[in-house]
Parts: structure tokens; sequence; C-alpha cells
């Protein structure tokens, strides 16, 4: 009798668990969401177009009114007067303008559309789109008080109250610019998120006072979102204000109204 051996057939080179590096297969959420937001960052900064309104615009109208008395701004230096303005127009610049004119020629192209049938979820498109805001706004506010701290500027007040004011203020301007993107053509976007630009430059209390204007128009114009962003921003850092929650209040709804009507008409297509 001749024993026998049974071997077992095994394949050496088999893969097994742990492999592969990277090990394949969808990205997490939160990973997808910091990549789309380093692209849309990286985007907005090589659009001279965009960088033209978001940064040097305003870096020139704090450069200019601050150094040249074009306009009256009460007492104490113009540079106090405007720097909070100017900060607020970094937000509008880039929250609402720059945003719904880039978003609606993304619609146009069907850029949004195939992004909504990628692995990356609609809500987090929304959410990476809003990081690479914050991080451009973050850029603008470093600019913006470097050049005001070199024209004299001397802020005091609640650094917590000027955060709040800032968020809240990205919050409103981004509900109402993805509203615009999401429900006119592109053409259309381009235009009205201009002129929007242009009259909240002039009646948001940006660069000329509030009180310049009439009684009536002056209190239509102070519920304007731009306004209270402004003027919240001056109760703080001129005034030395804790919390100014008129304007905060004001910016809240702002913000609920437009983030709420944007999700509910926002078209992809």
């Amino acid at each position: 009798m001749t024993a026998t051996t049974s071997t077992t057939d095994t394949a050496p080179d088999a893969p097994h668990a742990g492999m592969f590096a990277p090990r394949p297969g969808p990205a997490g959420t939160a990973a997808m969401i910091r990549a789309q937001a380093l692209l849309e960052t990286r985007m907005l900064l090589r659009n001279g177009e965009q960088l033209l309104l978001t940064v040097v615009i305003p870096a020139l109208l704090l450069l200019v009114f601050s150094s040249v008395d074009i306009v009256d701004t009460g007492a104490g230096k113009s540079v106090d007067f405007l720097a909070p303005g100017v900060l607020a127009l970094a937000v509008l610049s880039t929250a609402f303008t720059g945003q719904a004119i880039a978003t609606g020629f993304e619609r146009r192209y069907g850029v949004l559309k195939r992004l909504g049938a990628s692995p990356l979820p609609r809500w987090a498109l929304l959410t990476a789109k809003t990081c690479s805001v914050l991080v451009t706004e973050l850029l603008q506010v470093v600019l913006l008080v470097v050049i005001a701290f070199a024209l004299g500027w001397s802020p005091h007040g609640n650094p917590l109250a000027v955060l709040v004011l800032l968020l809240l203020g990205t919050a409103a301007f981004s509900g109402l610019g993805l509203l615009m993107a999401g429900t006119l053509r592109a053409e259309a976007t381009l235009a009205a998120a201009n002129l929007v630009f242009l009259l909240l430059l002039i009646g948001g209390g940006v660069i000329v006072p509030m009180d310049k204007f009439s009684g009536p128009v002056r209190d239509v114009l102070q519920l304007l979102p731009v306004s209270a962003l402004s003027d919240g921003l001056r109760d703080v850092l001129r005034d030395g204000a804790a919390m100014p929650w008129a304007d905060l209040g004001i910016l809240a709804v702002w913000a609920a109204v437009g983030l709420a009507a944007a999700s509910r008409f926002f078209r992809w297509e």
C-alpha cells in the first residue's frame, strides 16, 4: 500500500484583504467634501474676473476712500467707518455675487447635473461650495485688515460678535446667491448679481453713511442684509458694542428665508 498525500490547491499570489493601497471603494463623505471644496477654491482663485470682484475692488475702495476725503463719514477717522463696511462688502462679493455667477454658469454648462449624478451627495456639494466661500472670505478679511491697520485703523469690540456677524452674513448671502443661480438663466444671473452688488455698494451703508438718506428710504435700506452686516460690524469694531442683536436678527431672517427658498426652488438643470 502506498500512502497518498492530498494537497490543497492554494494560489499564493491571490489577493487578500488589506493588500490594496489605497483601499478600493468610494471615499468617505468628509473626504469628498474636502476635495470638492479645495477644487472650488482653486477655481475661484484662478478666475481673474472673480478676483477683481472679491479682492481688488474692496481693497481699492478701502484705500481710496480712506485716503481721499470724498464722502463725509462723520466724526473720527474715515478708516474706522469704512473698514467694517468694506468687510461686509467682501462677504457680499464672495458669498452672493461670485457664488451666484459661478454656480449659474456651472448649471448652464451641465456641471451641476453631472456632479449631482456622482457619488457626492447634492447637500455635500453645497457644503463644499460653502466651505470654499469661507476660505475665500478668510483670505479677504486678512488682506483687508492688514490694509486697514496700515491706514491707521483702531478696532475694538468683541471678536465673537464679529465672527457671528460674518457667519450669519455669509449664510444670508449664500442663500440668496444660490436662489438666484438656481432659478435664473446664467446670463440673467450675471447681470442681476452685478447690478445688486453695485446698488448695495451705494445704498447698503458700506461707503455712504445711512444718515445721508431720507427717513423712509433709510428705514427700508436698514432692513437689507448688507446694511445689517455693515452696521453690526461698525457697532462692534468702531463703537465697542457687545452684541448687536437687532442686526443679528435681520441677518438671521434673511439667512433662513434665503436658504429655505434656495433648497426649495433650486434647479440643477
